[in-house]
């Protein structure tokens, strides 16, 4: 991704980068950060010998989007992760004189390999690095960039970001790119040993012209992009699935992707859909197939406040709770945090089920800004069920989740209402919302996970994620309950969630 590659004029500097970001009530606990500084895309997710490895874009410098390396954590369980050396820091010269910018891992017959994005200037080129046996250190490849050009002909609005995988004897590469007047697109290319490409040819490309402002707007470029296969254990009915997240001249949109069939050299979509409503705060995802056989994804939240703040604030950007991704029943994606989170549930509060009779009620049993809700609700036609978080006692800062089903009964909308989550006129308080599938009886199972700033929804598989930032935030803890029309509450459940981080700051060089 793009942002002003020049640190802001009288930025912080590196130190006490981690201390400060320490203090931050706003800073997240079981959610996945940087030890300090700066964060963005995840980068070479995989599962490698029963460890998982998260590399991730990285400035352990200064919170700012400024000479990327690439950092480096692990887990054996996708709940706490264990800081490691960083993998990869721009060289004093050559291609990624300038960044290590976004890119994947892969099994190169036992040598662990990556493939990203060398930032040299205005331009991004592809380059290899080789790995240790633990994936610890690496070595980058004397001959990269091993692509020193876009496609020949081809008027390209920007080309980086790779998906990486074996196919059959040769390797074959797509890398996130758009044509200029045209729209995004993936570039597709074959190699036989990861250094020699050949270009293919355009996988699929989007029309820019189409939907321009909307929800659903392919943008100019293609960021990010990652293609899977989801049902590939079943004799029919398997999804091919293009990932990717719209970008504009500088400015990310919204990640998005394309269900159809990948065959041969090209994609054929079935159809286009939101893979999250809250649009930029879930970006450039990557995903990998584990050795469990799940697919599990990850995205980078993106911050809802000035760069101001988060220069003070001494850290930017969250790393999303890992998902797992299935086919939903209704041809798109149904996503839900791993099962391993539940291990770090603590107290446990019940609601007595029964009829919402009331707008709102609080709940005085349930506080706190470190939550994991679940709760089961049936809407009738019409009906609108809401959930308050992060409220202070006089209500002058709250949080809304609602769900709604239409008065045909045919479909809902999930929306997340941020307009009084804070008193802070700078930080980002529009709503997000999307459409919400339901069955006739209406029924709604909803999961919401509140870690300080960050939070995430999850409503009948569809996801919603943001960042919300009261200005008392210890105060800011309350969570009630209404409804308008026919709703019954059939569970609810909230737990207290432990932190998944060490105490006290984290090397930022470890």
């Amino acid at each position: 991704m793009t942002h002003d590659l020049t640190l802001p004029s009288g930025s912080h500097t590196a130190e006490g980068l981690a201390e400060r970001a320490l203090r931050d009530p706003h800073r997240p606990r079981f959610h996945f950060t940087s030890p300090g500084g700066w964060l963005n895309d995840p980068n070479g997710l995989s599962h490698w010998n029963g460890v998982y490895h998260l590399f991730y874009q990285y400035n352990p410098l200064a919170a700012a989007h400024h000479r990327i390396h690439w950092g480096h954590a692990t887990s054996t369980d996708l709940v706490r992760w264990a800081d490691e050396p960083v993998a990869l820091v721009p060289g004093s010269d050559g291609p990624d004189r300038d960044g290590c910018w976004s890119g994947v891992l892969v099994d190169d017959g036992g040598v662990p390999t990556l493939v990203y994005s060398g930032r040299r200037g205005e331009h991004e080129l592809p380059c290899v690095a080789r790995g240790s046996a633990d994936l610890r250190y690496w070595t980058k490849d004397p001959a990269n960039p091993v692509i020193t050009a876009p496609p020949e002909g081809v008027d390209v609005t920007a080309f980086r970001d790779h998906c990486v995988w074996r196919e059959g004897k040769v390797w074959r590469q797509l890398i996130g790119s758009g044509v200029r007047g045209v729209g995004g697109t993936a570039f597709l290319y074959e190699s036989d040993d990861l250094r020699a490409w050949r270009y293919v040819g355009p996988l699929l490309t989007g029309d820019a012209s189409q939907n321009q402002g909307e929800l659903d707007w392919t943008g100019t470029m293609w960021e990010c992009v990652d293609l899977f296969r989801l049902g590939e254990d079943e004799e029919a009915g398997s999804t091919d699935v293009l990932v990717f997240s719209a970008w504009d001249e500088g400015t990310t949109h919204h990640p998005l992707y394309w269900t159809g069939r990948y065959q041969g050299d090209t994609f054929t979509p079935t159809g286009l859909h939101r893979l999250d409503y809250g649009g930029r705060y879930f970006y450039a995802p990557q995903s990998t197939r584990d050795e469990h056989g799940r697919r599990i994804m990850l995205g980078w939240l993106q911050e809802g406040r000035t760069d101001e703040a988060n220069a003070q604030a001494g850290w930017c950007g969250v790393m999303s709770l890992p998902r797992v991704v299935t086919l939903a029943t209704d041809g798109g994606l149904h996503q839900a945090p791993v099962s391993e989170l539940t291990e770090l549930r603590r107290e446990r509060v019940e609601v007595a089920p029964g009829r919402l009779a009331d707008p709102y009620t609080r709940l005085p049993a349930v506080r706190g800004d470190q939550l994991d809700i679940e709760s089961t609700l049936r809407l009738a036609p019409g009906a609108t069920a809401r959930l308050v978080l992060r409220e202070t006692p006089d209500g002058a800062e709250r949080t809304v989740v609602e769900v709604g089903r239409a008065h045909d009964g045919t479909g809902g909308t999930l929306r997340l209402h941020r307009e009084t989550s804070s008193l802070d006129p700078t930080v980002d308080t529009e709503p997000r919302y999307g459409e919400l599938p339901l069955d006739p009886d209406g029924r709604v199972d909803l999961r919401v996970l509140v870690d300080h700033s960050a939070l995430e929804i999850f409503a009948n598989g569809r996801p919603l994620t943001a960042r919300i930032y009261p200005t008392r935030p210890d105060e800011a803890v309350g969570v009630g309950i209404g409804a308008d029309g026919d709703v019954a509450l059939e569970r609810f459940d909230a737990w207290q969630m432990t932190s998944a981080v060490t105490d006290g700051p984290r090397p930022l060089w470890p």
